[in-house]
Parts: C-alpha cells; sequence; structure tokens
C-alpha cells in the first residue's frame, strides 16, 4: 500500500505540472472503486482551475477553489502525468485532463483492485469522515519526543503497531515503522507505554529521517507503485530491515528476525534492537 511518502512523492511530482492548469475534460471508466465516483465530477470540474495540491496522511486533496478532490491510492493504485492521447491500459479508470490545449496532460489514476478512492468534498476536509479521526503528520515540529511520550502513556500495545495507528499518527505503514525502530534501536516487541523518554528521543528522530529518506529517494516500489513520471522509486535497496529475513544485519551482522504482529510481518535485529 502506498505510505506516507509515497504520497508525498506523488505530490510532489504532479503539483509543479498541474498547478493553475485548468481541466479540460474528465473521463471515469468505471462507475466506482471503493466508492462510487462522483456522477456529476466532469460538471464540476471541466473549466476549474487547479488551485494547489495538498496531502493529509495518504491522502490527496486537490484544490478547485469551489471544493476539493480527496484522492486515497488504495492497496495498489498510482497517479501518473501521461499525454492525453496515450493508449490505456486495462486499470486506468479515471483521466483529469489538464491544459493547455496545444499540450493537454492526463493525470491518470491506474488501480489494479479498486480500493481507492476518489471523492467530491464543498466542506472543510478535516469534517470528513475519512479525515476528522487522524492523527498528528509526523514531519511537523508538533511531533516530537514529549508528544509521543504523553500519547503513549499505559498502553499495552507493541510499540510497532501503535506506531502503525493512523488515528495517532499518520502515514507510518509497515515498512516504515519497522525501519524506524530499527534506526531507534528499539524492539518492535516492546510494550508503548513502557518506552522511556530517552529511547522515544531516538525514535522520533529516527521515524522523520526514514520518512525524508524515503520521499528523497521516490518511494518504495514493492509491487505496483510508481512515481508520477512512470519510473520506480528505490528506498526498498536501503531497506535494513524489511523483507530481509535470515540474511545479515547490516551492522551488527545477525541474521534479521521475522515476527508477526497484528496480522503483519514484523522484521528486527535482536542484537539492534532492545
Amino acid at each position: 500500500m502506498p505510505e506516507l511518502p509515497e504520497v508525498e512523492v506523488t505530490r510532489r511530482g504532479i503539483a509543479p505540472v498541474l498547478n493553475g492548469q485548468r481541466v479540460l475534460k474528465v473521463i471515469a471508466r468505471v462507475p466506482a472503486l471503493r466508492y462510487p465516483l462522483p456522477p456529476d465530477l466532469g460538471q464540476r470540474l471541466e473549466g476549474r482551475r487547479l488551485a494547489g495540491i495538498a496531502r493529509r496522511g495518504k491522502y490527496l486533496l486537490l484544490d478547485f477553489a469551489v471544493g476539493r478532490l480527496l484522492i486515497h491510492l488504495g492497496m495498489s493504485g498510482s497517479l501518473r502525468l501521461v499525454k492525453a492521447e496515450s493508449p490505456v491500459a486495462k486499470h486506468d479508470h479515471l483521466d483529469l485532463v489538464f491544459g493547455p490545449r496545444s499540450r493537454p496532460v492526463a493525470l491518470r489514476l491506474r488501480d489494479p483492485r479498486r480500493f481507492g478512492a476518489v471523492l467530491w468534498l464543498e466542506d472543510e476536509p478535516n469534517r470528513h469522515p475519512l479525515l476528522n479521526t487522524l492523527g498528528i503528520e509526523p514531519l511537523t515540529d508538533e511531533f516530537d519526543a514529549r508528544w509521543l511520550k504523553d500519547r503513549l502513556g499505559g498502553l499495552k500495545a507493541a510499540i510497532k503497531p501503535v506506531l502503525m495507528d493512523s488515528h495517532r499518527v499518520v502515514g507510518i505503514g509497515n515498512i516504515y515503522a519497522s525501519e524506524s525502530l530499527f534506526r531507534a534501536g528499539i524492539d518492535p516487541r516492546r510494550p508503548a507505554g513502557r518506552v522511556s523518554l530517552k529511547r522515544l528521543e531516538r525514535l522520533v528522530p529516527a521515524i522523520k529521517e526514514t520518512l525524508t529518506a524515503a520521499i528523497a529517494a521516490g518511494g518504495s516500489s514493492l509491487r505496483d507503485f510508481v512515481r508520477s513520471d512512470g519510473s520506480s522509486g528505490y528506498f526498498q535497496q536501503r531497506y535494513f530491515v524489511y523483507g530481509r529475513t535470515g540474511e545479515a544485519c547490516r551492522v551488527c551482522g545477525r541474521p534479521i528476525r521475522e515476527l508477526r504482529q497484528g496480522q503483519r510481518a514484523s522484521f528486527y535485529c535482536a542484537g539492534c534492537q532492545k
């Protein structure tokens, strides 16, 4: 599933090209993804100018002044910039064609599993049910060790699934939780409420460094994710633990271990993470 880095990479890829451009045409090839597509999306958007693109967690918000188009990439989706006349593949479900008319470009949503979402919002976005319970953005100054310590107090659940809870902190998926905990030297099984402030003072910078490095590398392309220009991210080449079961730790040489936490695979080094 595309996580915060992949969504931010997408935002940064499409914003410079599309900001300020008008929608020439909307082409919907399916009636619904995870939710029904707005049936009047063409009427709402055609002729409208894109004012900007924001990200909230793993959601993109395309601002058209009179409302915002909320896009979620689901489990396997991607947004690419292609020539408007480019051939359409099987899972290309939606095109937003932008001007200028002399060189139209399509923002094309590909979603093989159709778990993504495209919704039209006219009210304040943070009031929408998909957004109003989201937690703090991990790349902000407000997300620090003291803030996290206050929210973890008394929790018996393991620290890794707690980090993946989007109601607390957004965008730290399975990959980036595993990698951040390794960088901070924290065992993913440690009860969240028993992680000391000193450890959290290592963990919060580790989370920010991991996410920032992933963004700089274009995200992780493990399955379907591609960047807006169709190229793959390469952060997966830099993993310390994720998906490296049995391989030698890049720091201490011990074999990387795997365990199950909340139906998800966790990866860690018993020598480096305590």
